[in-house]
């Protein structure tokens, strides 16, 4: 992997998704751009253009080994940014094919401009649009901290005067680091070139390690409404709750809440209530336990048989009592808290075509999520949404498409994970084994 400073990121769209907005004719020589719903067998003389009209920002980066797991770092730039360009942080845990060669990036992404109109410099001379072209190149920035095996998931959150990253390692620990010198350094070239020469001779250290799992696990989660507090599930079924002490340590109980039968895929703590947690499970169960109880009666309600295969991921609502989840099934499953243990979701979509491997909800619209999947899409919902009865829609392939659906993204191999930006409205990043992508649609 590069150690260069200032990696330039790709904002390249080939292969994206083709989201034209006129309507396909039945006329078969029609040449005009069409809609492109995935699956759809493509012509040999056809391929996919990505519809830049339908993006306010959209770009790309590469880190040289795929980071399969990332978070986006609470930054002190402030809040409710729409300005350009627009500057991101994050922390990501690559997944190479030797495990001493894995590591930890901090990563900035910076300059992040929006998608120019090229009707706007149609009359601009050529040097000047070489040179204006130069300055809107996107940067991206990274320092590394070497890390013990692959990282199946990575989370950050911003303790006392600190920002932690805790990584769940295909070895089967999970480690704390502090990452606050990593992000100094991302900001400063001079800082990193020293940086990246002392961690050489002295490599960075987690701050805390916790063997206690049985086996390697990809749950894990910081609660946000108590600072320090962790949750982490292993493969084994497994779940562990942390506590920060004072002077940097953390108290693990060592034993596990009991319910799952099965491995533990994902956890959610509420967004609200700060002892209260979800987990999903191959079990096909979803399950909310309240930590203060013992470990055998920390369960309180359980849906069972909640997809028809393993559960991967959930995501709780901020705003409303509403979880979200994906399974092997492709199935989104909206669930009611209020409703809970009927096992019967108050919502359910079929649009995916593989397993879901990720869902979260928008940070302030409460009926907006984004979900993706193994079958190469990013799909951003809004359950608001109703279906006009009145409306004609000419493309039958359209007619078929769930109404809540909003914007398909597309152009990236195997997604793993999206995180909407909570600093940076509509904006979304997702990681996949083709790399980074960031954009922002006219959708949200």
């Amino acid at each position: 992997m590069s150690n260069e400073a200032d990696e330039r990121m790709d904002s390249s769209s080939e292969n994206e998704d083709d989201e034209m907005n006129e309507e396909a004719e039945s006329d078969q020589n029609d040449d005009r751009p069409k809609t492109y719903l995935p699956d759809q067998p493509l012509k040999e003389d056809e391929q996919l253009v990505c519809d830049h009209s339908a993006y306010v920002m959209l770009h790309q980066a590469q880190t040289g080994a795929p980071c399969l797991s990332f978070d986006i770092v609470t930054d002190n730039l402030g809040n409710d940014r729409n300005e350009f360009p627009m500057t991101a942080y994050l922390v990501a845990g690559t997944q190479a094919s030797s495990a001493h060669l894995n590591n930890l990036l901090v990563i900035k992404m910076s300059n992040l401009h929006p998608i120019s109109k090229p009707e706007e410099d149609e009359e601009s001379e050529d040097d000047d649009s070489d040179d204006e072209d130069e300055e809107q190149k996107p940067q991206m920035t990274f320092s590394f901290i070497k890390h013990q095996g692959c990282v199946n998931r990575i989370r950050a959150t911003n303790f006392k005067n600190s920002v932690l990253a805790a990584s769940w390692s295909e070895l089967g620990r999970v480690d704390i680091w502090n990452i606050t010198q990593q992000l100094q350094a991302v900001d400063d070239p001079v800082v990193l070139e020293r940086y990246n020469l002392e961690t050489v001779s002295n490599p960075v250290k987690p701050i805390y390690s916790f063997n206690g799992h049985q086996q390697e696990g990809f749950a894990l989660d910081w609660c946000p409404t108590e600072s320090g507090m962790l949750a982490t599930g292993d493969c084994r079924r497994d779940i562990h709750i942390w506590r920060p002490n004072e002077g940097g340590t953390w108290t693990v109980d060592q034993r596990p809440l009991v319910g799952h039968t099965s491995s533990v895929e994902d956890i959610q703590w509420s967004p609200n209530e700060r002892n209260v947690l979800a987990t999903c499970s191959v079990d096909k169960t979803i399950r909310i336990w309240d930590t203060r109880a013992a470990p055998q009666k920390a369960c309180m309600l359980t849906a069972e048989n909640a997809h028809q295969s393993d559960i991967n991921v959930i995501s709780w609502n901020g705003k409303e009592p509403f979880i979200a989840s994906g399974g092997d099934d492709g199935f989104l499953h909206i669930w009611d808290l209020r409703q809970f243990t009927n096992s019967t979701p108050v919502g359910t979509f079929k649009h995916h075509t593989a397993p879901v491997t990720s869902v979260e909800w928008h940070w302030t619209e409460p009926s907006v999520l984004a979900s993706a999947g193994e079958d190469n899409q990013v799909a951003l919902w809004d359950l608001a949404v109703e279906k006009d009865d009145d409306e004609v829609e000419d493309d039958d392939e359209l007619k078929n498409l769930p109404p809540q659906l909003l914007f398909i993204h597309q152009g990236q191999t195997d997604i793993k994970e999206l995180h909407w930006h909570k600093q940076l409205p509509g904006v979304i990043v997702t990681t996949a084994h083709t790399g980074f992508n960031i954009f922002k649609t006219i959708s949200v």
